[in-house]
C-alpha cells in the first residue's frame, strides 16, 4: 500500500500543529526572571516530542504512531490530576487516535514500509 490513509495524515499534521503552537506558547516562558524551572524543559520536550511523531508518523514510521500513542497515553495520565472534563477529553483523544492508527487500512501501510521511513 502506496497511499496514505487520510486518517494518518490529519493526525500526523494535527500533532505537528498541536506541537508547534504549544512549543511557541511555552519558549516564552524560558528567560524569566526567577529559578530555572525543570517542569518548563519537560514541557518543552513533550512539545518537540508531538512535532517528531506527527514527521515521522507522515513519513510511515510504523514506531512513531506507538511513541504518538504512549504520548496521548502519558497526557491521561497526567489528566487524572485534573479537573474530569480533562481526563474525559484526553481519554477520548487517546481511543480515537488509537482506533484511527491501528485500523486495518492504517495498520498494512506502515506495515508495508517494511519498518523503513519512506
Amino acid at each position: 500500500m502506496n497511499k496514505r490513509p487520510l486518517s494518518v495524515i490529519i493526525i500526523g499534521c494535527l500533532f505537528i500543529a498541536a506541537g508547534a503552537v504549544g512549543l511557541a506558547y511555552h519558549a516564552t516562558e524560558l528567560g524569566g526572571k526567577g529559578p530555572f524551572q525543570s517542569e518548563l524543559v519537560w514541557v518543552l520536550f513533550l512539545r518537540l516530542l508531538a512535532i517528531v511523531c506527527g514527521f515521522f508518523l507522515l513519513r510511515r514510521s510504523n514506531w512513531a504512531r506507538w511513541l504518538l500513542l504512549a504520548w496521548i497515553a502519558y497526557h491521561v495520565v497526567l489528566s487524572a490530576f485534573h479537573p474530569p472534563f480533562e481526563l474525559a477529553m484526553h481519554s477520548l483523544l487517546l481511543v480515537a487516535v488509537a482506533y484511527f492508527l491501528f485500523r486495518p487500512r492504517a495498520a498494512a501501510y506502515f506495515r508495508s514500509a517494511g519498518g523503513k521511513a519512506a
